[in-house]
C-alpha cells in the first residue's frame, strides 16, 4: 500500500475545487459555444472534469458538429477538451490510492490494464461510458504515468468525439 502523504491531500483537493467550480459557475459555461472551436475545447474540458456528475458530451459534441463548419477541428478540439478534463479523475484516483484499491471498479479496471495495458483506457474512454471516472481513478491509483494515461484517453476521446461531430455536421 502506498503512503499518504501531502502530494495525495493536494491532488485530491484541486480534483474536488475544479469539480466544485464547475458545478457553482455552471451557468457561465453555457455560453462557450460563442467561442467556435475554443469554445468546443473548453466546454469538453469542463464537462470530463466533474468527478461524478453526469454531464450529456454525446450531445454537445453533436450539438458543436453541427453548428461549426468543421467537423475534423469540432472532433479534435472535444477530444483533447475531454482528455484534459478527465485528468481530475487521475488526480482524484492518486490521491485516494489507499483507499481506491479495495473498490470493485478499481479491481475491474487493474484486471483490464493487466490484460490489455493502456489499450483498455484508450477503449473505455471511446465509448460512452457514464463510469469512466473509475478508470482515472484506478489509473491513478495504479501508479500509472500521467502521460501514459493522457495518451490513452486523448486516442479514445478523440475517436469518440470524431465520430459525435460528423455525426452532427449531417444535420
Amino acid at each position: 500500500m502506498q503512503k499518504f502523504g501531502i502530494k495525495h491531500v493536494a491532488a485530491f483537493l484541486l480534483a474536488l475545487a475544479i469539480t466544485a467550480a464547475i458545478f457553482i459557475f455552471r451557468g457561465q459555461i453555457r455560453g462557450l459555444e460563442q467561442l467556435g472551436y475554443l469554445g468546443v475545447f473548453l466546454a469538453m474540458l469542463l464537462a470530463n472534469a466533474t468527478l461524478f456528475l453526469p454531464t450529456p458530451t454525446i450531445f454537445l459534441a453533436i450539438a458543436f458538429g453541427a453548428a461549426l463548419p468543421n467537423p475534423l477541428l469540432v472532433g479534435l478540439a472535444a477530444g483533447l477538451g475531454s482528455a484534459i478534463g478527465e485528468t481530475t479523475g487521475y488526480l482524484a484516483g492518486y490521491a485516494a490510492s489507499a483507499m481506491v484499491t479495495e473498490s470493485k471498479g478499481y479491481k475491474r479496471t487493474k484486471q483490464l490494464l493487466d490484460r490489455f495495458g493502456l489499450w483498455a483506457i484508450a477503449g473505455l474512454a471511446f465509448i460512452p461510458n457514464p463510469i469512466f471516472d473509475m478508470a482515472g481513478l484506478a489509473a491513478g491509483a495504479l501508479g500509472v504515468k500521467w502521460w501514459k494515461f493522457f495518451l490513452s484517453v486523448t486516442v479514445g476521446k478523440t475517436l469518440r468525439m470524431l465520430i459525435l461531430a460528423y455525426t452532427g455536421s449531417l444535420f
